[in-house]
């Protein structure tokens, strides 16, 4: 019998772009083809791309010139796929080049290059299709492309405006990823909140009646099924004060992935994001007397153009104010393209690091205390890994990757994506620290 053509895979970059890569892998499942776990494998491979800031870009390149060397024929896709001329003259031998979710066209390629077994093996690809992910938890992706246009950021040139998914398609994905056996749905787009605002909120018909294309109808369909619902890239518009009572309710995590970016109202117009700070403030108290439990996610950029001591000290005072639980702090990189490149007044690389390194101390200090104030309770963790002396497991409040973990000692009949209910016993600098309840 001859033996199936079969594709390596590479994908780089955000979740975003993983979800692309599984649309990409369940494809050629679909049709046949076998997935190669290394280049040497591969009749061809599909290297999926990042080109968000210039050490993303680097690595891109990096990886497109080392599955030429392994391997020789490669398809480039991706958010750096709309830099085609920049990649054929680092790489001229790549097969074919596209852009982000471009799953028609890559599968095109795939098909000139090397064309598709007669016979596709069906029955092999479950409903669910290919996940990169563990099997307990998947990325649910409801939109594509982004409406704003941030001026350090190139996601719009990139994907294009947002252009959201029928809400019929998104919930019959999650169906299908919650009877595969996932435990946890985690969902993104550039803009989580502005689900819907492409089609003004257009009905759509599920389970025989009209719904909303609207975030908080969605949050709320997703949160009758058996699975944790975890919201990430909330952007702050009014109506996700309408998510937070699901959360309180317990039809969805008590969690909020927001990308703030700043404090200074100045750095913010320059940002050319919402710069009205005090009510940012306002809204998360509000937000923590509706639900007490809420864990806020946030990253920020410092370093930005313009950014004096002063603008950066706002920044400070606004985080001491905020207390957020769990937040991430880059330093501003020129993006090709980013609007931000023409501001003046950029700050040096040593003093962007400085304040990073301010920044992250007073911040560590508050994680810390959040996390110690967890110390004595009693909670649900999902289990990510069972080793033999130890388990690595996560609470309502760690998102898999970018928080922290809740580590158990012992040896446990356990299987990644129980849930258990534990006691927390002690705090890390990111980590806790729990024993599992004797009626476990």
């Amino acid at each position: 019998m001859k033996q199936a053509p079969s594709v390596g895979f590479v994908s780089l970059g955000c979740p975003k772009n993983l979800v692309d890569s599984e649309r990409i892998l369940t494809q050629l499942r679909s049709e046949g083809y076998e997935i190669s776990p290394d280049y040497a494998g591969a009749d061809l491979v599909i290297i999926n791309t990042c080109g968000f800031i210039d050490d993303a870009v680097e690595e891109s390149l990096e990886t497109i010139g080392e599955a030429l060397e392994e391997n020789g024929r490669v398809i480039v896709t991706g958010c750096l796929g709309v830099r085609e001329d920049e990649i054929r003259e680092t790489h001229p031998a790549v097969l074919a080049v596209t852009g982000p979710h471009a799953y028609e066209e890559v599968m095109e390629h795939v098909h000139e290059h090397l064309p598709a077994p007669h016979d596709p093996f069906l029955s092999l690809l479950p409903p669910s299709g290919v996940k990169l992910t563990p099997k307990h938890y998947a990325y649910l992706k409801i939109s594509e492309g982004c409406n704003h246009r941030c001026s350090f950021c190139i996601i719009p040139q990139m994907r294009g405006d947002l252009v959201s998914r029928p809400f019929a398609e998104v919930m019959h994905e999650a169906e299908n990823l919650v009877a595969s056996g996932v435990r946890e749905l985690l969902v993104v787009s550039q803009d989580t909140s502005a689900y819907g605002v492409d089609t003004r909120y257009r009905p759509d018909f599920w389970k025989g009646r009209p719904v909303q294309t609207r975030i908080r109808e969605l949050a709320r369909e997703l949160g009758h099924l058996e699975a944790w619902i975890r919201l990430h890239y909330v952007y702050p518009y009014p109506h996700v004060d309408d998510l937070v009572p699901l959360m309180a309710d317990g039809d969805i995590l008590p969690y909020l992935d927001m990308p703030l970016q700043h404090g200074s109202e100045k750095i913010l117009r320059l940002m050319k994001r919402p710069a009205a700070t005090e009510k940012v403030l306002e809204r998360i108290r509000q937000w923590r007397d509706i639900c007490p439990e809420l864990t806020l996610r946030s990253t920020f950029i410092v370093g930005f153009p313009g950014e004096t001591e002063e603008d950066f000290r706002e920044l400070l005072t606004f985080l001491e104010e905020a207390r957020l639980d769990r937040v991430g702090c880059f330093t501003y990189s020129p993006v090709e393209g980013a609007a931000a490149n023409e501001l003046p007044d950029h700050v040096p690389a040593e003093l962007q690091e400085e304040r990073r390194q301010r920044f992250m101390e007073l911040q560590s200090g508050i994680s810390a205390g959040k996390l110690q104030a967890r110390v004595g309770r009693q909670e649900i963790v999902l289990v990510d890994e069972v080793h033999a002396d130890h388990l690595v497991a996560r609470s309502e409040a760690d998102a898999p990757e970018i928080d922290g973990n809740v580590l158990i000692r012992g040896a446990w009949d356990i299987e990644p994506g129980d849930f258990i209910e534990v006691t927390i016993t002690g705090a890390g600098e990111h980590d806790l620290f729990a024993e599992i309840n004797a009626e476990e």
